[in-house]
């Protein structure tokens, strides 16, 4: 863990630590430079919080982990029933980051505040769920993708909270089982698919196994030679697709593996290779990736090409 990481919770608590990373990044930044301050992290500007966490990187576990990339869904009501196992009313944004971190915090807290030892223990229980369950799912890997956009204020944030994990995780019971949400996780896509089911996934973190932003797109389109269309990503790759599907293609499979080196180097220490989301993610990023590297191949084919899924898929963007 960093040295940072353990300055700021020596200065304001274990759990205070995290539910004060939570509370940055819901609340407008105008709202919330004490607690930068304390924990000694760059001010947030409303130009680059606004770019992190609404337009790029919305934090909520229901678009990472949902098979369909959007909030709501089953990713969040799994969410909402954790609070609802607790004995607690879920609130409407349950899945979003800042929530879950609270409810880990508060969990902690009360634990600690126990005066019997089997009270303490469920609900250190509890909070362990919370934490292989609903965080470390894709926290991980949503703190790599909000290193890399915005700014000094999101990339310190993103460090300091990831150092902060790895040492609950390291301090917890080891997980005995993948999380739910990853059991459950759709398989992945059939290289022969047509363009409306590809599209459907290359937006859904789970089912990809990365994450794709609208930054992303902005770089692959100047690196491919496409123009980048206004609108929604899925509208924005088919448009891209449209124009040059090779090199479109071809710098997404080169994203995926690099998202799949990510992941391997995430590998969680003492969880056995089978629990880790880490390896699960390695896993389904690399299977992201040999699907496009096929996809690619028959975009260069002579006889192939990406058109012929286009005209069959009649969805719209």
């Amino acid at each position: 863990m960093s040295a940072r990481a353990d300055l700021a919770s020596a200065q304001v608590g274990r759990f205070e630590l995290l539910r004060a990373l939570g509370t940055l990044c819901m609340l407008d930044p105008r709202s919330s430079p004490a607690i930068a301050t304390a924990l000694e992290l760059p001010a947030w500007s409303r130009a680059e919080h606004t770019l992190v966490f609404v337009l790029e990187l919305p934090p909520y576990a229901s678009v990472h982990l949902g098979a369909e990339g959007k909030l709501g869904g089953e990713g969040s009501d799994r969410v909402a029933g954790c609070w609802r196992a607790l004995g607690l009313h879920p609130p409407a944004d349950a899945d979003h980051l800042g929530r879950i971190l609270d409810l880990y915090a508060e969990l902690g807290e009360s634990a600690n505040a126990c005066r019997t030892e089997r009270a303490r223990q469920q609900l250190t229980h509890a909070r362990e769920t919370v934490l292989w369950e609903h965080l470390w799912s894709w926290v991980p890997g949503y703190l790599d993708a909000a290193s890399g956009h915005g700014g000094p204020a999101s990339s310190s944030w993103a460090r300091l909270l990831h150092s902060a994990l790895v040492r609950e995780a390291r301090s917890s019971t080891p997980a005995r089982a993948l999380p739910l949400a990853l059991r459950a996780a759709p398989l992945p896509l059939d290289p022969e698919a047509a363009l409306g089911d590809l599209l459907d996934a290359l937006v859904a973190p789970v089912r990809v196994g990365f994450v794709l932003t609208r930054g992303d797109l902005a770089g692959a389109s100047q690196l491919a030679g496409v123009g980048l269309r206004r609108g929604e990503r899925r509208f924005a790759l088919r448009a891209m697709l449209e124009q040059d599907a090779t090199a479109t293609v071809s710098w997404l499979a080169a994203h995926a593996r690099r998202w799949a080196a990510l992941h391997r180097d995430r590998a969680t220490v003492g969880l056995e290779p089978s629990c880790d989301p880490a390896r699960w993610w390695t896993r389904r990023a690399e299977a992201g990736a040999c699907l496009l590297e096929q996809i690619h191949a028959r975009a260069r084919s002579a006889r192939h090409s990406l058109d012929a899924p286009a005209r069959r898929d009649t969805t719209t963007p």
